[in-house]
């Protein structure tokens, strides 16, 4: 399979990385990738960033701006580890309510026990399930947010549907993910550093570079910056736009529930 990224038409479904497989197959993929890096996920991250992946985060939060009042509830899909959920909570000043919602109920026990060496735990709830069915009622949070995860859930059209029905009219949705290198030259050299270095520190770090392997290809395969911008605005979502960050190394999109 080549590294062509998908586009608004779909793809992702049956992409695990450069691997076509079956439908309904990449879920239980992809759930077993995350059940062996649970423990090193932050490392992962730093390894497929530089450690860029604290600031872009920070950057995430500061663009919400969540309110320094009660009441404000945030949804963070895909965060098990609970780096966003976190930073939301402590940028209320521990006023807002964030749930944190994963399918992988290894990278939840993570989340909960940094939560818990915190002491943030009240403001937080962390349930296992599918970004594609949400266990919750219409307009029931403020903010949806999702940091380096759409590109692993199989039926992003339905995730971000998910994402819409369950934020109130003027809620907010964030989605930080790795992206389209638009600078030149820097395209080439993390392209290099992504394919033979990643895999290769996986292997020494954590014993094993298949996981490694697929994150880097799943980055090539999500859609581009304009791409999945529109499939936002499929989705319903107005005033769709996004920041680059180092170059589109990761991206930056927001949208608003109008």
């Amino acid at each position: 399979m080549s590294d062509e990224r998908t586009t608004i038409s779909g793809g992702m479904e049956t992409a695990f990385g450069f691997r076509r497989v079956g439908e309904g197959e990449k879920q239980g993929l992809v759930n077993d990738v995350f059940h062996r890096v649970a423990e090193r996920y932050d490392l992962m991250n730093d390894l497929m960033s530089g450690g860029l992946h604290r600031v872009w985060k920070d950057a995430m939060v500061t663009w919400l701006a969540p309110p320094r009042r009660p009441g404000f509830k945030a949804l963070d899909v895909a965060g098990g580890t609970g780096d966003i959920a976190f930073r939301i909570v402590e940028a209320s000043n521990y006023q807002a309510d964030a749930t944190v919602l994963d399918i992988n109920g290894s990278m939840l026990a993570v989340g909960r026990d940094r939560a818990e060496k915190r002491g943030i735990g009240a403001n937080l709830n962390f349930i296992e399930a599918n970004a594609e069915d949400l266990p919750f009622p219409d307009a029931t949070f403020d903010a949806y947010t999702i940091a380096f995860g759409i590109r692993n859930v199989p039926q992003i059209a339905a995730a971000l549907s998910e994402a819409f029905r369950v934020l109130r009219p003027g809620g907010r949705f964030l989605c930080l993910e790795f992206s389209d290198v638009r600078m030149p030259f820097l395209d080439k050299a993390y392209d290099a550093w992504s394919f033979n270095a990643i895999p290769r520190i996986g292997r020494m770090v954590a014993g094993d570079d298949e996981p490694y392997r697929y994150l880097v290809e799943s980055i090539r395969k999500f859609p581009n910056q304009e791409n999945f911008a529109e499939m936002m605005r499929t989705a319903g979502f107005s005033r769709v736009t996004w920041r680059d960050y180092s170059g589109g190394i990761a991206a930056l999109h927001s949208g608003w529930k109008i």
